[in-house]
């Protein structure tokens, strides 16, 4: 008798269309009641760079002119929105993976940090602080694949372990959060680093005249179409639905459990190291404190998109739209004067609303299910 694989839940209807309404509520709420703030006027010159627009008054002296903006709804609020997304957006996919699976990795915010300052010293070593200047797009390779790299291996630490062990997540990935980040101080004593080749750094900070960062969120886009597609359309991506559905039953159907689980925990890991290389480039600085925080509002975002923490369902998409919200609830508690100290409260307190309507929606679904089983 031949074993068959257990079935797959992957998403619920209109889970991306739900969070989809929830942004453009928040959009709204954010521009009626965000108000407006007063701005000097910017032009553009005929060397492509932007200037402030002066005025001459009747005394012949030269003012600044000002122009009324929506605190939301103008360009620079929302590529600023789009470039603070990109970086938890492209972790939360990874986490994505990995709670898919049944698993969860509390130390995304750590890889993420020590792949900062490895990746930093690198291209200090051969940036204009550096002996060899003059080799600056080689540096820019090697402090690329440093950083990538650096990342990658630590999610391989994490799931070489977890599967070696045969210990919970949770615990692995608390305590090499806990020696990832330790780490990382113990390199820089505490020091930020920073003197990156100029290259690199125009290539991230490249934007539009709005002042879009196009690489970031290209690279965004690129890792959840490439996390979607392996997860809806590669046997692979089926085989980690399958596992965190029923991990005993995938065993019985001749899944290879733990090479799926060391997987899963190496794709987060290299989703920290890409957004680590991006905020290196776009910021030209790390220290150890970088990413402190990062776990729960990549978490958060996968969870608000749609992935659940028993395991067996969630999307790449949920997880890029769930990093929206999130951000968006970041930006709204500044454009609306609340304190911030309420900032890490109201993110928590939507973690667990998401949990608790996850629950209720499992809960609606097997009722719905026995219902049917008994008219048949």
């Amino acid at each position: 008798m031949t074993a068959t694989a257990p079935p797959v839940r992957t998403r619920r209807p209109f889970q991306e269309g739900g969070l989809l309404v929830v942004i453009l509520v928040l959009g709204v709420v954010l521009t009626v009641f965000g108000g407006s703030v007063r701005v000097p006027k910017l032009q553009r010159t005929a060397t492509g760079e932007m200037e402030r627009v002066f005025t001459t008054n009747a005394a012949g002296e030269k003012e600044l002119v000002f122009e009324e903006r929506n605190k939301f709804l103008n360009s620079q609020s929302l590529a600023q929105l789009a470039k603070d997304t990109s970086f938890i957006a492209i972790m939360a996919v990874g986490a994505t993976f990995v709670i898919v699976s049944g698993g969860i990795d509390l130390s995304v915010g750590a890889i993420y940090a020590l792949a900062s300052v490895l990746g930093a010293m690198v291209f200090r070593r051969f940036g204009p602080e550096g002996a060899d200047a003059a080799s600056g797009a080689t540096g820019a390779w090697l402090g690329a694949l440093t950083c990538i790299g650096v990342a990658t291996l630590a999610g391989f630490a994490n799931g070489g372990m977890i599967v070696a062990l045969r210990v919970h997540p949770f615990i692995i990935t608390l305590g090499t959060m806990a020696i990832f980040r330790g780490v990382a101080f113990v390199i820089t004593k505490g020091q930020s680093i920073g003197g990156f080749p100029e290259g690199f750094r125009s290539l991230v900070r490249w934007e539009t005249a709005s002042g879009l960062s196009l690489v970031p969120l290209g690279v965004m886009v690129l890792v959840a179409i490439v996390g979607g597609l392996y997860l809806s359309r590669l046997a692979a991506g089926r085989r980690i639905y399958a596992i965190g559905g029923n991990e005993l039953a995938s065993r019985y159907s001749g899944i290879r459990v733990e090479r799926v689980k060391l997987s899963v925990f190496i794709f987060s890991g290299l989703t920290a190291g890409l957004a680590a290389l991006l905020s290196l480039g776009y910021y030209g600085g790390a220290t150890s404190g970088d990413g402190q925080g990062y776990e729960l509002n990549v978490i958060a975002a996968a969870v608000v998109g749609g992935a659940s923490l028993s395991g067996g369902r969630g999307t790449a998409l949920g997880a890029l739209l769930g990093a929206f919200v999130i951000q968006m609830i970041s930006t709204g508690i500044v454009i609306l004067g609340i304190d911030q100290n309420y900032s890490q409260i109201i993110i928590g307190t939507v973690v667990i609303v998401a949990v608790l309507l996850d629950q209720l929606n499992a809960w609606l679904a097997q009722r719905g299910f026995a219902a049917r089983a008994g008219r048949t």
